[in-house]
């Protein structure tokens, strides 16, 4: 087991979060086909050495292990004990040898200078406080030309946090959500600026049809969770009533959505690669 790690109150709440949701978070086909696909385009080599943040259940990790060998070497890292129990079980019943799970902060961790080939962040890049400053520690721990792996998320993804962003811009509060890495060109921007080369960029549209009562339950503008990338939550500085008052008109919104198919909840996801410069 790792040591304690002491977390400011928004990645405490973070890590609480994942891990109320840790037993469970396997259960369908979204994450482990996603965690997949940045493997897929990776395209990992026996012998390499990976890090992998916010590892969650070590579905990247797990199969970045299985590509590397015996010979390589694998380190997923977390916030949430919770996130990480589940993927030592996953990696102790497939009996992997060459993987570790570190209970840590991402942006704040601290290895030697051009110790990896390969990092990973998988679904959680918006979490980081610093977009920037966590690209930029992240690259002094690739080898030269080693490369970083990440998944970001299209501006129109994710129907309830849209609608919420949305609605709550009428009452003056902004979430970030997405935004800071909504497009290709963001997401192209930001590996700049941290100091990679080399960046590619895939788009997936991704998506499905949800129903109104599932759509409704994803108003995300109470502050009773965590919003990526801001704390408090910006909402808190609206009164119980203007929080109410938005409530209904997010419902509403959601109503003008409604087809017969139901309503459609994007997550177009961007699979983004940069390479550090030798």
């Amino acid at each position: 087991m790792s040591d304690p790690i002491e977390l400011d109150s928004y990645k405490q709440q973070i890590a609480d979060l994942y891990s109320s949701r840790s037993s469970r978070y396997d259960k369908g086909d979204w994450h482990p086909r996603i965690a997949h696909r940045l493997i897929e385009y990776a395209k990992i080599a026996q012998g390499q050495k990976i890090l992998d943040l916010a590892t969650g259940t070590g579905m990247v990790a797990i199969e970045a292990a299985q590509f590397v060998g015996a010979e390589g070497r694998v380190i997923g890292i977390d916030i949430s004990m919770g996130m990480l129990k589940q993927a030592r079980q996953k990696a102790e019943r497939l009996g992997l040898h060459n993987i570790e799970f570190q209970l840590a902060d991402a942006e704040n961790i601290d290895f030697p200078a051009n110790t990896f080939d390969y990092i990973f962040c998988s679904s959680a890049l918006i979490w980081m406080s610093d977009l920037l400053e966590a690209l930029r520690l992240w690259n002094r721990f690739l080898k030269p030309d080693g490369t970083l792996g990440f998944h970001a998320f299209a501006d129109t993804a994710f129907l309830g946090g849209v609608v919420t962003q949305k609605i709550l811009e009428k009452y003056g509060v902004s979430l970030l959500l997405s935004k800071p890495t909504g497009t290709i060109e963001k997401c192209h921007a930001l590996l700049q600026q941290a100091g990679f080369d080399q960046i590619e960029i895939e788009a997936e549209p991704d998506g499905n049809y949800i129903n109104l009562e599932k759509a409704k339950g994803m108003w995300s503008g109470d502050g009773s969770f965590p919003v990526p990338g801001q704390h408090p939550h910006p909402s808190l500085q609206l009164t119980p009533e203007q929080l109410a008052q938005a409530k209904v008109e997010f419902n509403a919104e959601l109503e003008k959505l409604q087809t017969k198919q139901g309503i459609w909840d994007d997550s177009t996801i961007f699979y983004c690669f940069g390479r550090k410069a030798a």
